[in-house]
């Protein structure tokens, strides 16, 4: 790689908010299965979330676009590049997290992609990944719930 393709890369990768490594995804049928088995965890017109917990220090993502509900691949490409794109901006620490496409987004007739899809879905993902956000700090105030009890009075 030249040295121009290496600082373009870096570039690319600081803007994005972070990598998209194999480390960062979930790729085993098992993997998929046991995050599938629990209840999800949010719901939008087209997306479903579900999220688990992991051992790992980061977060992994699955992202599932079935044909059915998304006929071109065009479509479907471009719903897996901004669900990981919000996926890498968002500060997620150990969590699994699969999005599944619920619903027809668009057929065959019309077109693949338009700006308003784009920025519909979006939203829509920016909503998923909202219920899972964990703030990097909690205010002292938040961090401990202190009861004040009336001092009692000595005899």
């Amino acid at each position: 790689m030249t040295n121009l393709t290496q600082t373009a890369l870096l570039a690319q990768n600081q803007l994005s908010g972070g990598d998209f490594a194999r480390v960062r995804r979930i790729v085993k049928t098992d993997e998929f299965s046991s995050v599938f088995r629990l209840r999800p965890v949010q719901r939008t017109a087209h997306f479903v979330l579900y999220a688990r917990t992991n051992a790992l220090p980061h977060a992994r993502l699955g992202v599932v676009a079935a044909k059915r509900f998304a006929p071109r691949a065009a479509t479907r490409n471009m719903i897996k590049r901004i669900t990981r794109e919000i996926f890498r901006q968002s500060k997620l620490l150990n969590v699994d997290c699969i999005v599944r496409l619920s619903k027809p987004v668009n057929t065959k007739l019309g077109p693949a992609t338009k700006a308003s899809l784009k920025r519909d879905l979006r939203a829509e993902v920016i909503r998923l990944f909202a219920a899972q956000w964990q703030p990097q700090w909690q205010p002292q105030w938040q961090a401990k719930s202190v009861s004040i009890a009336p001092a009692s009075e000595a005899s």
